[in-house]
């Protein structure tokens, strides 16, 4: 199929299936044009498959598997204009609807948080009672941010009204920060599990009978261990805890997922890239 997208200069290892053979597609979505304080996500999807190109090995000593024992395929990255965020949003749900049409589990690398709403709107559509997992530092409910009601801060809240604004299909993990407008709305309308993830694996079973999108907003990790992100949150957790928390999900039904909010440039050491990239390692392992 077509997605009007770019072939990478370096795939991600490990993704050796066609099209065709694939069960799970890799698309890049680069896009920043919301970002409210430090720009810079588009360029994560080329330094993660860099990342992954000189140092990563296939092997998951946590799942012990390895991405050579799935059909996985890197279709490269989607050609989104920069400053045209309606095209933007098109394009990656026209890429995540028909991803889900040919019987493919889209795994996106943003990008922004926007991403998400497309992506999630396309397996709504395929799938009405899918529930959206949230691994994030910010509840991103707010209405409006600087007066646009589509953004990285505003996309959580766009996807509950997708949703038909029905209560607890929204499950937030591991927030840390958001206005006390937003905490009140999560309270009364998400399944709200802030500041770390163990309640939330002791609750898995509520979405044993669901199909899943998954997002994973890096940000959630420590800033200590993940500077390179648009809006860093101190207190935040660790990779062993993002382990269990992926650990706890694993046999789900997750349909789709994306990885979102690396800047890389922002980290001079290159630590953000590599965690970001072995993070997706553990993504794939679930899917």
């Amino acid at each position: 199929m077509n997605f009007n997208a770019i072939p990478p200069e370096n795939p991600y290892e490990g993704c050796r299936a066609t099209f065709d053979a694939a069960d799970i597609v890799i698309i890049g979505a680069g896009y920043d044009g919301t970002a409210s304080y430090r720009p810079g996500s588009r360029f994560a999807p080329a330094a993660i498959r860099a990342e992954t190109f000189y140092s990563q090995e296939d092997y998951s000593p946590y799942f012990q598997r390895d991405l050579s024992e799935k059909a996985i395929h890197d279709a490269g990255d989607l050609d989104l204009p920069p400053d045209n965020k309606a095209a933007v949003l098109r394009m990656i749900y026209n890429a995540s609807k028909g991803l889900l049409e040919h019987s493919k589990k889209p795994c996106f690398i943003g990008g922004e948080h926007l991403i998400t709403f497309p992506a999630f709107e396309a397996a709504l559509e395929m799938n009405p009672d899918v529930r959206l997992l949230q691994i994030d530092a910010h509840l991103d409910l707010i209405d409006e941010l600087f007066g646009e009601k589509y953004s990285h801060g505003t996309v959580m809240r766009r996807c509950f009204e997708l949703m038909g604004e029905q209560q607890n299909r929204l499950y937030q993990v591991a927030i840390r920060s958001g206005s006390k407008e937003e905490f009140a709305f999560a309270e009364a309308h998400t399944r709200l599990f802030p500041f770390h993830t163990r309640d939330f694996i002791n609750a898995t079973d509520e979405l044993r009978d669901f199909p899943i999108y998954l997002t994973v907003d890096l940000d959630v990790l420590d800033p200590s261990l993940l500077p390179g992100t648009g809006t860093p949150e101190a207190g935040g957790i660790f990779f062993p805890e993002l382990i269990e928390f992926f650990k706890a999900l694993d046999g789900l039904n997750i349909i789709g997922a994306d990885l979102v909010e690396l800047s890389p440039r922002i980290d001079p050491t290159n630590n953000s890239t590599i965690t970001a990239s072995k993070t997706l390692r553990e993504l794939l392992m679930i899917l």
